[in-house]
């Protein structure tokens, strides 16, 4: 089963985007910050940091780049409501997808399909 990690600080939409990747399939842990995340990744394998860029104490692009350090082959996906901060993102982190809010679930669990389309057909 494919192992989520979801970073998100807004509780309801944490809880909310867990329900749905979790009735697609997946296998989710969340958690409220960067900081909070960082020790999952070291500990644990997962296939997908799911993170939001803007949280406190440690940013989804800082918690990119750490778990390139801790967890090289996790994959990593952005979501975020600022659209400047997403231009951020895809110069610091170009290896991580982009998925601007509001977002339709539908459109959350098809990039995440995406994700893993990608790399399997890299992987041929």
């Amino acid at each position: 089963m494919i192992r989520i990690l979801l970073a998100e600080d807004d509780q309801s939409m944490r809880t909310y985007i867990a329900r749905a990747l979790e009735n697609a399939g997946y296998s989710v842990d969340s958690v409220d910050r960067g900081t909070a995340a960082l020790p999952l990744l070291e500990d644990q394998d997962y296939d997908l940091l799911l993170s939001d860029i803007v949280m406190p104490e440690m940013d989804g692009i800082e918690l990119a780049q750490r778990c390139a350090e801790v967890s090289p082959r996790t994959k990593v996906m952005f979501i975020t409501g600022f659209a400047a901060v997403s231009l951020k993102a895809s110069r610091e982190a170009p290896e991580a997808k982009i998925l601007s809010k509001p977002f339709h679930l539908r459109d959350l669990v098809l990039e995440v399909e995406r994700v893993f389309e990608d790399a399997a057909t890299a992987s041929l």
